[in-house]
C-alpha cells in the first residue's frame, strides 16, 4: 500500500499534541491513516512502517475483506505484533477499540490509532528473559532445572492470574517434555523469548 500522504499534527509550544483522528489519502483508497505528532521524518517512517505491519496482522484475520475482524481475534492480533498484554489489560485495549453497541467485531479504522499509539509508547512489551528465568526458579526452591507437569498446571490455577483452561493446555503441550513429564524451564524460557525486532 502507497501511502501519497502523511497528515501530521503540529507541535505546539508545550510539545507534541496526543494522537487524532485525520484522514489520509491512499493512492489504493483503502482505509484511513491518523495523524500522530510531529516529531520528525524518523518519526513519520517509523509510524508509517507500524502502520504497514497492524494492517497486515488485521488483514490476515479480515476474512471478509470487509476491515473488520472478529473481536476475539484481537489478542492474536496483538501478540503477533510483538506485544504481550495480560488478560486484563488486553480486555481494556477491546473496550478501547469496540463499537459503543458491541458487534462482536473490531474495525480496522478504530484498531489502528489505537494499536499505533500502543507500538509508539512500547506497551506491553515482552518480559525479558533472565527475569522470567528467576520466576521459574522461584518456583523450584530445590533448584532441579525443572518443574513437574503438577507443579506448574497447580502454579498456573492457584496463583496470580489463572491461566484459562486453553492456554493451560496450550502452554503445557509446548512446555512438558513427554518422556519426563516435567518441564526443564531454563530450555522452555529460552524457546518462549520473542526477540524485539
Amino acid at each position: 500500500m502507497q501511502v501519497t500522504q502523511i497528515a501530521l499534527a503540529t507541535r505546539d509550544a508545550q510539545g507534541p499534541e496526543p494522537l487524532r483522528k485525520t484522514p489520509l489519502s491512499h493512492s489504493d483508497g483503502s482505509a484511513e491513516k491518523y495523524a500522530i505528532p510531529r516529531l520528525g521524518t524518523a518519526h513519520a517512517i517509523v509510524v508509517a512502517e507500524f502502520h504497514k505491519k497492524i494492517k497486515e496482522a488485521f488483514e490476515v484475520f479480515d476474512h471478509e475483506v470487509n476491515n473488520t475482524v472478529d473481536v476475539r481475534e484481537i489478542g492474536t492480533i496483538i501478540r503477533s505484533l510483538g506485544c504481550c498484554p495480560s488478560e486484563g489489560e488486553l480486555h481494556d485495549l477491546i473496550a478501547e477499540v469496540e463499537e459503543e453497541e458491541p458487534t462482536g467485531y473490531v474495525r480496522f479504522e478504530k484498531f489502528l490509532p489505537v494499536m499505533t499509539k500502543v507500538l509508539l509508547e512500547r506497551r506491553y512489551r515482552p518480559i525479558p528473559e533472565d527475569i522470567l528465568l528467576r520466576a521459574f526458579q522461584a518456583l523450584d526452591p530445590l533448584k532441579r532445572g525443572f518443574l513437574t507437569k503438577e507443579e506448574l498446571i497447580k502454579y498456573m490455577t492457584e496463583e496470580g492470574e489463572p491461566f484459562s483452561q486453553e492456554e493451560m493446555e496450550e502452554m503445557l503441550s509446548a512446555a512438558i517434555d513427554p518422556e519426563s513429564n516435567t518441564i526443564h524451564y531454563k530450555d522452555y524460557v529460552t524457546m518462549m523469548v520473542i526477540e524485539e525486532n
